[in-house]
């Protein structure tokens, strides 16, 4: 791996195993499944394959959401993947999600199972089925366009910032200057919307605090990358403000915890198949858990 300023790309790109840092194991430059294994499938009609990063938990804490609404339909089993052991590139994983990206959901409520993958898809399809966080009106546009800015926006504060600042295997100034000054302004457009409405969508909370708040409120609040400091978040107070709002619903920790297999072990919850499991926590019942 060259990272000097004499580095010149090759005319084409060649795939080298050992420049992929700590994800080398589980990076490729093409799609499809690396090995046979069929997915468990539990009793509840909406079975969600996830691990609790930021784009898993907008659909853990949707789920628990709708739940804590009275929406039983919402019911779900939660099943873990591990990404860093490549369980995603599982065979029965990419027949639902193609791109082998977390969180995956099959829903078997229907005569037909329908998979839907892409948080943000996953969002809406549950929002529409239950008629729930999603605003009519002109609150629907609103709502839809900020979930979609968030989706667009990830990969700047992830793969971006999050990868150089706190991943990469050397620190690059560059990259990190770049995608630092992104996050920021990111930060900036949030922090104003914020500052006139309530809620992203406007008086109503929604799918849109829903998908942004793993990414946006656990920037702020030091959870992700641990640069709060860095990107001096107590600057955006009215993101602060949201992000400690949305803390408070008690599903919204519920649903943080979900998949979850680092932090505090009350923290954690392996895998979701009934309420009771946030008494019990799902590790217990894993061998060598």
């Amino acid at each position: 791996m060259s990272d000097g300023p004499g580095y010149v790309p090759p005319r084409i790109w060649s795939w080298n195993k050992e420049s992929g840092g700590r994800f080398a194991n589980i990076n490729r430059p093409v799609a499809g499944p690396t090995h046979e294994k069929e997915l468990p499938v539990g009793r509840h009609p909406l079975q969600l394959y996830s691990l609790a990063t930021p784009n898993g938990q907008k659909v853990t804490i949707l789920l628990e959401e709708l739940l804590a609404a009275g929406h039983a339909g919402a019911e779900y089993d939660a099943w873990l993947i591990r990404i860093g052991d490549g369980d995603q590139f599982g065979s029965g994983f990419v027949k639902v999600n193609p791109n082998s990206k977390i969180p995956a959901l099959l829903d078997r409520s229907g005569p037909e199972p329908v998979r839907v993958f892409e948080s943000g898809a996953i969002l809406l399809h549950l929002a529409e089925k239950f008629g729930a966080f999603l605003p009519a009106g002109p609150a629907r546009a609103e709502c839809l366009s900020w979930l979609f800015w968030q989706m667009g926006s990830a990969p700047y504060v992830g793969g971006g910032f999050g990868h150089f600042y706190a991943y990469a295997p050397v620190k690059i100034e560059y990259a990190i200057d770049r995608f630092t000054m992104e996050a920021k302004r990111l930060l900036d457009v949030l922090d104003r919307r914020l500052g006139e409405s309530a809620y992203l969508a406007g008086d109503e909370y929604s799918i849109a605090d829903i998908a942004c708040w793993p990414w946006y409120g656990g920037l702020v609040k030091g959870w992700l990358y641990g640069a709060a400091e860095f990107i001096d978040a107590g600057s955006y107070r009215n993101v602060l403000r949201w992000a400690d709002e949305i803390w408070a619903r008690p599903a919204v920790k519920r649903g943080r915890m979900v998949n979850r297999v680092n932090g505090e072990a009350s923290e954690q919850l392996w895998e979701r198949h009934d309420a009771a499991d946030f008494e019990t926590l799902t590790q217990d019942k894993v061998p060598g858990g």
